[in-house]
Protein backbone atom coordinates (compact mmCIF):
# COMPACT_ATOMS: atom_id res chain seq x y z
CA UNK A 1 0.00 0.00 0.00
CA UNK A 2 0.92 3.21 -0.47
CA UNK A 3 0.39 5.09 2.55
CA UNK A 4 2.07 8.19 4.15
CA UNK A 5 2.88 8.49 8.07
CA UNK A 6 1.61 11.90 8.71
CA UNK A 7 0.27 14.36 6.19
CA UNK A 8 4.06 16.15 6.76
CA UNK A 9 5.06 13.35 4.75
CA UNK A 10 3.14 15.29 1.97
CA UNK A 11 5.38 18.01 1.37
CA UNK A 12 7.28 19.04 -1.39
CA UNK A 13 7.81 17.83 -5.01
CA UNK A 14 5.16 20.35 -6.12
CA UNK A 15 5.21 20.01 -9.90
CA UNK A 16 6.14 22.41 -12.35
CA UNK A 17 3.26 23.74 -14.87
CA UNK A 18 3.63 25.56 -18.13
CA UNK A 19 2.03 28.98 -18.71
CA UNK A 20 0.14 29.53 -22.00
CA UNK A 21 -2.33 32.97 -21.54
CA UNK A 22 -0.81 35.10 -19.59
CA UNK A 23 2.46 34.68 -21.33
CA UNK A 24 0.90 35.12 -24.48
CA UNK A 25 3.47 37.24 -27.16
CA UNK A 26 6.28 36.55 -25.17
CA UNK A 27 9.14 34.27 -26.91
CA UNK A 28 10.40 32.35 -23.49
CA UNK A 29 8.89 29.25 -21.86
CA UNK A 30 7.86 30.13 -18.30
CA UNK A 31 6.89 27.59 -16.18
CA UNK A 32 5.09 27.56 -12.53
CA UNK A 33 6.47 26.07 -9.50
CA UNK A 34 3.21 25.57 -7.51
CA UNK A 35 3.68 25.61 -3.81
CA UNK A 36 -0.22 25.95 -2.83
CA UNK A 37 0.42 21.98 -3.31
CA UNK A 38 1.75 21.47 -0.36
CA UNK A 39 -0.24 20.31 2.89
CA UNK A 40 -0.53 24.05 4.43
CA UNK A 41 -1.36 25.21 0.58
CA UNK A 42 1.97 27.39 0.54
CA UNK A 43 6.13 27.08 0.25
CA UNK A 44 6.19 27.66 4.12
CA UNK A 45 5.05 24.50 4.99
CA UNK A 46 9.19 23.37 3.69
CA UNK A 47 10.21 25.42 6.55
CA UNK A 48 7.81 25.05 9.35
CA UNK A 49 8.66 21.03 10.30
CA UNK A 50 12.32 21.84 9.74
CA UNK A 51 12.54 24.59 11.86
CA UNK A 52 10.43 22.78 14.70
CA UNK A 53 12.85 19.66 14.33
CA UNK A 54 15.73 21.76 14.42
CA UNK A 55 14.65 23.49 17.71
CA UNK A 56 13.56 19.64 19.15
CA UNK A 57 17.08 18.90 18.52
CA UNK A 58 18.80 21.95 20.19
CA UNK A 59 16.74 21.21 23.42
CA UNK A 60 15.03 24.79 22.56
CA UNK A 61 11.22 23.12 22.13
CA UNK A 62 10.18 20.24 24.45
CA UNK A 63 6.94 18.23 25.19
CA UNK A 64 4.27 20.93 26.49
CA UNK A 65 6.11 23.95 24.68
CA UNK A 66 4.61 26.96 22.98
CA UNK A 67 5.51 27.98 19.32
CA UNK A 68 5.01 31.55 19.03
CA UNK A 69 5.50 33.15 15.83
CA UNK A 70 5.02 36.63 13.90
CA UNK A 71 3.97 35.91 10.33
CA UNK A 72 1.69 37.00 7.50
CA UNK A 73 -0.19 33.46 7.84
CA UNK A 74 1.84 31.01 5.38
CA UNK A 75 4.55 30.45 8.17
CA UNK A 76 1.77 29.84 10.69
CA UNK A 77 -0.27 27.46 8.72
CA UNK A 78 3.02 25.43 7.97
CA UNK A 79 3.95 25.59 11.97
CA UNK A 80 0.38 24.82 12.59
CA UNK A 81 0.31 21.63 11.17
CA UNK A 82 3.20 20.27 12.22
CA UNK A 83 2.09 21.36 16.04
CA UNK A 84 -0.88 19.77 15.71
CA UNK A 85 0.83 16.73 15.14
CA UNK A 86 3.56 16.84 17.49
CA UNK A 87 0.94 18.56 20.27
CA UNK A 88 2.70 21.94 20.90
CA UNK A 89 0.06 25.39 21.46
CA UNK A 90 0.78 27.98 18.85
CA UNK A 91 0.82 31.77 19.34
CA UNK A 92 0.91 33.40 16.07
CA UNK A 93 1.63 37.34 15.53
CA UNK A 94 -0.19 38.79 12.69
CA UNK A 95 -0.44 42.67 11.04
CA UNK A 96 -4.16 44.01 10.55
CA UNK A 97 -3.89 43.64 7.04
CA UNK A 98 -3.97 40.17 6.79
CA UNK A 99 -6.90 38.45 5.45
CA UNK A 100 -9.61 36.94 7.25
CA UNK A 101 -9.12 33.68 5.56
CA UNK A 102 -5.71 33.26 7.04
CA UNK A 103 -6.26 34.37 10.73
CA UNK A 104 -9.69 31.89 10.57
CA UNK A 105 -7.70 29.11 9.24
CA UNK A 106 -4.58 29.44 11.86
CA UNK A 107 -7.66 29.24 14.67
CA UNK A 108 -9.48 26.18 12.50
CA UNK A 109 -5.88 24.51 13.95
CA UNK A 110 -6.11 25.61 17.15
CA UNK A 111 -3.34 28.42 17.21
CA UNK A 112 -4.28 31.24 19.19
CA UNK A 113 -4.24 34.45 16.91
CA UNK A 114 -2.83 37.88 18.21
CA UNK A 115 -3.49 41.07 16.25
CA UNK A 116 -1.19 44.30 15.42
CA UNK A 117 -1.10 47.33 14.09
CA UNK A 118 0.33 47.55 10.49
CA UNK A 119 1.22 51.15 10.20
CA UNK A 120 3.21 50.93 12.96
CA UNK A 121 7.55 50.57 13.17
CA UNK A 122 9.37 47.78 13.29
CA UNK A 123 10.79 49.09 16.57
CA UNK A 124 7.49 50.03 17.88
CA UNK A 125 6.14 47.78 20.96
CA UNK A 126 2.94 47.73 18.95
CA UNK A 127 4.75 45.84 15.95
CA UNK A 128 4.22 42.39 15.56
CA UNK A 129 7.80 41.54 15.81
CA UNK A 130 7.86 43.21 18.91
CA UNK A 131 4.59 41.60 20.18
CA UNK A 132 5.80 38.31 19.32
CA UNK A 133 9.12 38.85 21.31
CA UNK A 134 7.36 39.83 24.36
CA UNK A 135 5.37 36.71 24.45
CA UNK A 136 8.14 34.28 23.70
CA UNK A 137 10.08 35.95 26.79
CA UNK A 138 7.01 35.96 29.19
CA UNK A 139 5.66 32.48 28.30
CA UNK A 140 7.26 29.37 30.15
CA UNK A 141 8.68 26.64 27.86
CA UNK A 142 7.64 29.03 24.50
CA UNK A 143 9.70 29.16 21.50
CA UNK A 144 9.95 31.52 18.80
CA UNK A 145 10.75 29.84 15.41
CA UNK A 146 11.35 33.19 13.87
CA UNK A 147 11.47 32.83 10.51
CA UNK A 148 13.21 36.34 9.43
CA UNK A 149 16.70 35.06 11.86
CA UNK A 150 16.48 31.48 11.63
CA UNK A 151 19.02 29.99 8.68
CA UNK A 152 16.99 26.65 8.44
CA UNK A 153 14.43 28.90 6.35
CA UNK A 154 17.46 29.64 3.58
CA UNK A 155 18.93 26.02 4.49
CA UNK A 156 15.82 24.28 3.72
CA UNK A 157 15.13 26.22 0.74
CA UNK A 158 18.81 25.42 -0.43
CA UNK A 159 18.51 21.80 0.16
CA UNK A 160 15.43 20.56 -1.31
CA UNK A 161 13.56 23.27 -3.09
CA UNK A 162 16.42 24.55 -5.06
CA UNK A 163 17.13 20.56 -6.48
CA UNK A 164 13.45 19.84 -7.25
CA UNK A 165 13.61 22.59 -9.49
CA UNK A 166 16.90 21.72 -10.88
CA UNK A 167 15.69 18.01 -11.41
CA UNK A 168 12.61 18.85 -12.49
CA UNK A 169 13.86 20.97 -15.74
CA UNK A 170 16.67 18.65 -16.09
CA UNK A 171 19.11 21.58 -15.30
CA UNK A 172 17.53 23.50 -18.39
CA UNK A 173 16.48 26.75 -16.25
CA UNK A 174 18.16 30.25 -16.89
CA UNK A 175 16.38 32.23 -14.79
CA UNK A 176 14.26 31.97 -11.27
CA UNK A 177 11.54 34.43 -10.26
CA UNK A 178 9.79 34.29 -6.79
CA UNK A 179 8.87 36.92 -3.98
CA UNK A 180 11.03 38.72 -1.71
CA UNK A 181 9.70 38.47 2.14
CA UNK A 182 11.83 36.74 4.99
CA UNK A 183 14.23 36.48 1.95
CA UNK A 184 14.84 32.48 2.52
CA UNK A 185 13.34 30.88 -0.30
CA UNK A 186 14.97 33.08 -2.77
CA UNK A 187 18.51 33.23 -1.48
CA UNK A 188 18.09 29.44 -0.61
CA UNK A 189 17.27 28.59 -4.10
CA UNK A 190 18.87 31.05 -5.67
CA UNK A 191 22.26 29.08 -3.59
CA UNK A 192 21.16 26.04 -4.85
CA UNK A 193 20.95 27.02 -8.52
CA UNK A 194 23.76 29.00 -8.91
CA UNK A 195 25.88 26.54 -7.71
CA UNK A 196 24.70 24.29 -10.71
CA UNK A 197 25.03 27.12 -13.04
CA UNK A 198 26.57 30.20 -11.86
CA UNK A 199 25.49 32.33 -14.85
CA UNK A 200 21.57 31.91 -14.09
CA UNK A 201 19.62 35.06 -13.41
CA UNK A 202 18.30 35.26 -9.96
CA UNK A 203 14.96 38.18 -10.40
CA UNK A 204 13.50 38.90 -7.08
CA UNK A 205 9.62 40.38 -7.12
CA UNK A 206 9.71 43.25 -4.16
CA UNK A 207 6.58 45.70 -3.77
CA UNK A 208 6.28 49.46 -3.22
CA UNK A 209 6.86 50.80 0.44
CA UNK A 210 9.51 47.91 0.66
CA UNK A 211 13.05 48.74 1.90
CA UNK A 212 14.28 45.93 -0.95
CA UNK A 213 14.39 48.23 -3.55
CA UNK A 214 15.30 51.29 -2.13
CA UNK A 215 11.85 52.78 -0.68
CA UNK A 216 11.50 53.84 2.73
CA UNK A 217 9.32 51.99 4.55
CA UNK A 218 5.23 52.62 3.82
CA UNK A 219 2.39 50.47 4.16
CA UNK A 220 0.96 48.07 1.19
CA UNK A 221 -1.65 45.51 0.82
CA UNK A 222 0.32 43.07 -1.22
CA UNK A 223 1.02 40.22 1.85
CA UNK A 224 3.96 38.13 2.12
CA UNK A 225 6.82 39.80 0.35
CA UNK A 226 8.42 42.82 1.11
CA UNK A 227 10.25 44.28 4.09
CA UNK A 228 11.08 47.60 6.41
CA UNK A 229 14.22 45.94 7.44
CA UNK A 230 16.78 43.63 5.95
CA UNK A 231 16.05 40.01 7.82
CA UNK A 232 18.97 37.68 8.36
CA UNK A 233 17.68 35.13 6.40
CA UNK A 234 18.05 37.37 3.32
CA UNK A 235 20.97 37.68 1.32
CA UNK A 236 21.06 40.49 -0.95
CA UNK A 237 24.12 39.49 -3.26
CA UNK A 238 22.04 36.21 -4.91
CA UNK A 239 19.71 38.59 -6.22
CA UNK A 240 20.72 39.83 -9.81
CA UNK A 241 17.64 41.81 -11.10
CA UNK A 242 14.83 43.79 -9.28
CA UNK A 243 11.59 43.93 -10.33
CA UNK A 244 9.06 46.48 -8.51
CA UNK A 245 5.26 45.33 -8.44
CA UNK A 246 3.04 47.72 -7.28
CA UNK A 247 0.07 46.18 -5.37
CA UNK A 248 -2.50 47.05 -8.54
CA UNK A 249 -0.39 44.78 -10.87
CA UNK A 250 0.32 41.91 -8.57
CA UNK A 251 -3.94 41.41 -7.45
CA UNK A 252 -4.75 42.08 -11.37
CA UNK A 253 -2.01 39.82 -12.40
CA UNK A 254 -3.41 37.30 -9.84
CA UNK A 255 -6.74 37.26 -11.01
CA UNK A 256 -5.31 36.69 -14.45
CA UNK A 257 -3.18 33.75 -13.42
CA UNK A 258 -6.78 32.34 -12.26
CA UNK A 259 -8.83 32.83 -14.25
CA UNK A 260 -6.82 32.66 -17.77
CA UNK A 261 -4.47 29.68 -16.30
CA UNK A 262 -6.55 27.77 -13.45
CA UNK A 263 -4.50 28.26 -11.01
CA UNK A 264 -6.05 29.97 -7.95
CA UNK A 265 -3.02 32.24 -6.63
CA UNK A 266 -2.53 34.87 -4.39
CA UNK A 267 -1.12 38.71 -4.10
CA UNK A 268 2.28 37.88 -3.89
CA UNK A 269 2.21 34.80 -6.38
CA UNK A 270 0.71 37.86 -8.64
CA UNK A 271 3.85 39.75 -8.03
CA UNK A 272 6.37 36.90 -9.14
CA UNK A 273 4.51 36.41 -12.16
CA UNK A 274 4.21 39.78 -13.14
CA UNK A 275 8.21 40.24 -12.80
CA UNK A 276 8.45 37.04 -14.62
CA UNK A 277 6.94 38.78 -17.57
CA UNK A 278 8.77 41.83 -17.53
CA UNK A 279 12.20 39.92 -17.61
CA UNK A 280 10.48 38.01 -20.29
CA UNK A 281 10.69 40.64 -22.71
CA UNK A 282 14.60 40.64 -22.51
CA UNK A 283 15.34 36.92 -23.54
CA UNK A 284 14.72 34.82 -26.65
CA UNK A 285 12.67 32.10 -27.65
CA UNK A 286 15.19 29.44 -25.92
CA UNK A 287 14.97 30.58 -22.40
CA UNK A 288 13.57 28.75 -19.53
CA UNK A 289 11.65 30.88 -16.81
CA UNK A 290 11.03 29.42 -13.75
CA UNK A 291 8.40 31.16 -11.52
CA UNK A 292 7.51 30.34 -7.79
CA UNK A 293 3.98 30.44 -7.30
CA UNK A 294 3.92 31.07 -3.34
CA UNK A 295 0.50 30.57 -1.92
CA UNK A 296 -2.90 29.41 -2.83
CA UNK A 297 -5.59 32.54 -3.87
CA UNK A 298 -8.25 30.63 -1.44
CA UNK A 299 -6.84 32.86 1.61
CA UNK A 300 -7.68 35.84 -0.14
CA UNK A 301 -11.52 35.46 -0.96
CA UNK A 302 -12.40 38.25 0.45
CA UNK A 303 -9.43 40.41 -0.50
CA UNK A 304 -8.08 40.35 -4.47
CA UNK A 305 -11.17 38.34 -5.57
CA UNK A 306 -14.20 40.52 -4.13
CA UNK A 307 -14.72 42.76 -6.89
CA UNK A 308 -15.96 45.58 -3.55
CA UNK A 309 -12.63 45.24 -1.99
CA UNK A 310 -10.77 45.51 -5.26
CA UNK A 311 -13.08 48.81 -6.26
CA UNK A 312 -12.48 50.15 -2.68
CA UNK A 313 -8.59 50.20 -2.83
CA UNK A 314 -8.96 51.78 -6.34
CA UNK A 315 -7.62 48.43 -8.17
CA UNK A 316 -10.81 48.03 -10.30
CA UNK A 317 -13.19 50.48 -12.18
CA UNK A 318 -15.71 50.87 -10.71
CA UNK A 319 -19.63 50.15 -11.68
CA UNK A 320 -21.77 52.78 -12.78
CA UNK A 321 -22.56 55.24 -10.53
CA UNK A 322 -26.52 55.25 -9.64
CA UNK A 323 -27.96 56.85 -7.30
CA UNK A 324 -30.35 56.18 -4.95
CA UNK A 325 -33.55 58.05 -5.88
CA UNK A 326 -32.83 56.05 -9.62
CA UNK A 327 -34.01 53.04 -7.57
CA UNK A 328 -36.55 55.03 -5.90
CA UNK A 329 -38.33 56.17 -9.59
CA UNK A 330 -38.04 52.78 -10.59
CA UNK A 331 -40.07 51.22 -7.76
CA UNK A 332 -43.57 48.96 -9.65
CA UNK A 333 -46.73 48.75 -8.75
CA UNK A 334 -49.49 51.31 -7.21
CA UNK A 335 -47.90 51.15 -4.01
CA UNK A 336 -47.72 54.99 -2.34
CA UNK A 337 -44.08 56.09 -1.92
CA UNK A 338 -44.63 56.08 1.69
CA UNK A 339 -46.49 54.63 4.42
CA UNK A 340 -46.06 55.80 7.72
CA UNK A 341 -47.77 54.81 10.93
CA UNK A 342 -48.28 56.91 13.62
CA UNK A 343 -46.62 56.06 17.10
CA UNK A 344 -49.74 56.57 19.14
CA UNK A 345 -51.74 54.57 16.76
CA UNK A 346 -52.57 51.21 18.28
CA UNK A 347 -51.25 47.81 17.46
CA UNK A 348 -54.72 46.61 15.64
CA UNK A 349 -54.36 49.75 13.51
CA UNK A 350 -50.99 48.96 12.31
CA UNK A 351 -51.74 45.77 11.87
CA UNK A 352 -54.66 46.66 9.46
CA UNK A 353 -52.27 49.08 7.92
CA UNK A 354 -49.66 46.26 7.38
CA UNK A 355 -52.52 44.40 5.92
CA UNK A 356 -54.49 46.45 3.65
CA UNK A 357 -50.98 47.71 2.01
CA UNK A 358 -49.93 44.18 1.78
CA UNK A 359 -46.52 45.18 3.04
CA UNK A 360 -44.28 43.22 5.70
CA UNK A 361 -42.61 46.55 7.63
CA UNK A 362 -43.65 50.29 7.84
CA UNK A 363 -41.42 53.29 9.36
CA UNK A 364 -43.12 54.97 12.78
CA UNK A 365 -43.60 59.04 12.96
CA UNK A 366 -44.61 61.19 15.11
CA UNK A 367 -47.86 62.68 14.42
CA UNK A 368 -47.79 61.58 10.48
CA UNK A 369 -44.98 64.14 10.05
CA UNK A 370 -42.30 63.42 7.50
CA UNK A 371 -39.68 65.22 8.76
CA UNK A 372 -36.71 62.86 9.32
CA UNK A 373 -36.18 63.62 12.73
CA UNK A 374 -39.49 62.74 13.36
CA UNK A 375 -39.14 59.11 12.25
CA UNK A 376 -38.67 56.97 15.60
CA UNK A 377 -39.05 53.68 15.13
CA UNK A 378 -40.13 50.75 12.91
CA UNK A 379 -42.68 48.04 12.84
CA UNK A 380 -42.51 44.39 11.14
CA UNK A 381 -45.16 41.88 10.82
CA UNK A 382 -42.65 38.98 12.32
CA UNK A 383 -42.15 41.00 15.92
CA UNK A 384 -45.12 41.86 15.96
CA UNK A 385 -46.79 38.16 15.24
CA UNK A 386 -44.32 37.54 18.45
CA UNK A 387 -46.22 39.63 20.46
CA UNK A 388 -49.54 39.46 19.73
CA UNK A 389 -49.38 35.65 20.06
CA UNK A 390 -47.65 35.63 23.07
CA UNK A 391 -50.12 38.75 24.06
CA UNK A 392 -53.08 39.09 22.63
CA UNK A 393 -53.41 42.44 24.68
CA UNK A 394 -50.76 44.26 23.26
CA UNK A 395 -53.31 44.80 20.42
CA UNK A 396 -54.37 47.48 22.10
CA UNK A 397 -50.88 48.87 23.24
CA UNK A 398 -49.71 51.85 21.25
CA UNK A 399 -47.31 51.23 18.87
CA UNK A 400 -44.36 53.54 20.79
CA UNK A 401 -44.67 50.32 23.23
CA UNK A 402 -43.77 47.59 20.64
CA UNK A 403 -41.64 49.79 18.01
CA UNK A 404 -38.07 48.42 16.76
CA UNK A 405 -35.55 50.90 16.30
CA UNK A 406 -35.78 53.69 13.65
CA UNK A 407 -35.16 52.36 9.65
CA UNK A 408 -32.03 53.43 8.34
CA UNK A 409 -31.73 56.58 6.34
CA UNK A 410 -29.85 57.33 3.00
CA UNK A 411 -30.11 61.04 1.20
CA UNK A 412 -31.81 60.94 -2.29
CA UNK A 413 -29.14 61.56 -4.41
CA UNK A 414 -26.28 58.93 -2.33
CA UNK A 415 -25.10 56.24 -4.59
CA UNK A 416 -26.59 53.10 -4.37
CA UNK A 417 -23.82 51.35 -2.94
CA UNK A 418 -24.77 53.31 0.75
CA UNK A 419 -28.44 51.77 0.21
CA UNK A 420 -26.79 48.42 -0.12
CA UNK A 421 -24.77 48.69 2.92
CA UNK A 422 -27.72 49.47 5.14
CA UNK A 423 -29.69 46.73 3.15
CA UNK A 424 -26.91 44.21 4.62
CA UNK A 425 -28.32 45.35 8.15
CA UNK A 426 -31.69 46.20 7.84
CA UNK A 427 -34.32 44.73 5.39
CA UNK A 428 -35.50 48.04 4.43
CA UNK A 429 -34.23 52.12 4.34
CA UNK A 430 -35.68 55.23 4.09
CA UNK A 431 -34.87 58.22 1.16
CA UNK A 432 -34.72 61.10 1.93
CA UNK A 433 -34.61 65.14 0.13
CA UNK A 434 -33.85 68.31 2.33
CA UNK A 435 -34.68 66.71 5.54
CA UNK A 436 -37.86 65.20 4.59
CA UNK A 437 -38.10 61.87 4.02
CA UNK A 438 -39.94 61.04 0.42
CA UNK A 439 -40.05 57.05 0.26
CA UNK A 440 -38.92 53.48 1.37
CA UNK A 441 -36.79 51.10 -0.63
CA UNK A 442 -36.47 47.31 0.44
CA UNK A 443 -34.04 44.77 -0.60
CA UNK A 444 -36.73 43.48 -2.94
CA UNK A 445 -36.94 46.77 -4.29
CA UNK A 446 -33.34 46.95 -5.17
CA UNK A 447 -32.90 43.61 -6.00
CA UNK A 448 -36.03 44.21 -8.92
CA UNK A 449 -34.04 47.52 -9.82
CA UNK A 450 -30.82 45.11 -10.69
CA UNK A 451 -32.82 42.52 -12.44
CA UNK A 452 -34.60 44.65 -14.59
CA UNK A 453 -33.77 48.35 -14.57
CA UNK A 454 -29.94 48.64 -14.31
CA UNK A 455 -29.06 49.65 -17.88
CA UNK A 456 -31.93 51.61 -18.53
CA UNK A 457 -31.44 55.27 -18.80
CA UNK A 458 -31.12 57.46 -15.56
CA UNK A 459 -34.22 59.16 -14.49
Amino acid sequence: MQVLETFLDAMGNTPLVRLHTVTRGLEPTILAKLEMLNPGGSVKDRIGIRMIEDAERRGLLGPGGTIVEPTSGNTGHGLAIAAAIRGYRCIFVMPDKMSAEKIALLRAYGAEVVITPTAVARESPESYYSVADRLAREIPGAFQPNQYFNQVNPETHEAITGPEIWEQTQGQIDVFVAGVGTGGTITGVGRSLKRMKPDIVIVGADTEGSVYTGDDPRPYLTEGIGEDFFPETFDPSVVDRWVRVPDKDAFLMARAVTRQEGILVGGSAGSAVSAALTVARDFDAGTTIVVLLPDTGRQYLSKIYSDGWMRQYGFLEGPETISVDRVLAAKAGPLPQLITVSAHDKVRQAVDLLQEHGISQAPVVRDHSTDVAQFVGSIRDRELLERVFRDPDALQADVAEVMAPPIPTVERHASVDDAFAELERAPAVLVSAGGVVIGVLTRSDLLDFLAHHRQAPAT
